[in-house]
């Protein structure tokens, strides 16, 4: 299965060209629900949010949606994933409140946890739970290497694959026929973070789209699931992006006007 998804649905900019007009921001996750099947919260990396939160999002969509969500920058960036045993115990257990709808929880590094933390890394590993799926990504080239990815697969922990300034692409997509886990975690971020505007497509990125398509579909023969999401400033409307995927791989595409249709049925 390829699950496909952006990354954050909580965008007033997308209000007429991926949302119907005058759609309510307290709408908006149920609307995106009726187009994709997943998606990456940011929020949870500023803090754990509220079990009420975590409960009034999984009410909002659909039985088969999941939620990726990002471990908090408290142990990521703060603690570099020191002494956080009691931090992560209370996320997860927060987490845990979305029951069939948690999907792959993102260890995002920070781009100066640089591979000299290889002993917080090895320390911080064994606090996962087992039984969820989490990714870990790296946003230095160095991480990059045969010891590292079997550290990874010794814990069924998945490396993030991402399209983004701080590793080159070409490394990015040779490392989809290498999993370290039963699922893959791809993520579409941009070379920089200069757009501002996330109405419209501002950037061409077919070719790249394209090299993912082949990667996707390496990794998927090796994995379970593929959970992947774009940011805004990939191209400057991730919606789009996420449509042009799905076209690529053959599956469904809901256009923006059928979500018209189904919030008049509501």
């Amino acid at each position: 299965m390829v699950r496909l998804g952006c990354q954050g649905w909580n965008y007033t900019a997308w209000v007429g060209p991926f949302y119907p007009s005058r759609t309510r921001p307290a709408d908006f996750l149920s609307v995106y629900a009726r187009a994709f099947n997943t998606v990456e919260v940011d929020s949870t990396f500023y803090a754990t949010p509220a079990v009420a939160t975590v409960r009034s999002w999984a009410a909002r969509v659909p039985d088969d949606f999941t939620f990726a969500l990002k471990l908090p920058q408290e142990i990521t960036h703060e603690h570099r994933l020191r002494h956080s045993e009691s931090q992560v115990q209370r996320f997860f257990d927060v987490a845990r409140e979305l029951g069939p709808k948690l999907g792959p929880v993102l260890v995002q590094l920070g781009p100066d946890f640089a591979p000299s933390e290889l002993p917080a890394l090895a320390g911080f590993l064994p606090l996962l739970p087992r039984d969820l799926q989490v990714a870990v990504e790296f946003r230095q080239r160095g991480w990059i290497n045969d010891g590292i990815l079997a550290l990874l697969a010794e814990h069924h922990v998945a490396l993030a694959l991402a399209d983004a300034r701080f590793i080159p692409r070409s490394v990015m997509l040779k490392l989809a026929d290498r999993p370290t886990s039963d699922f893959a975690y791809l993520r579409w971020m941009g070379p920089d973070r200069e757009i501002v505007d996330y109405s419209r497509v501002q950037h061409d990125r077919t070719k790249e789209l394209d090299a993912w398509c082949q990667a996707i579909a390496i990794v998927a023969a090796r994995v379970q699931t593929v959970y992947g999401y774009v940011n805004n400033h990939f191209s400057g409307h991730a919606p789009e992006n996420v449509r042009t995927l799905q076209h690529a791989l053959g599956q469904r595409a809901v256009d923006p006007s059928q979500l018209g249709d189904q919030l008049r049925l509501f």
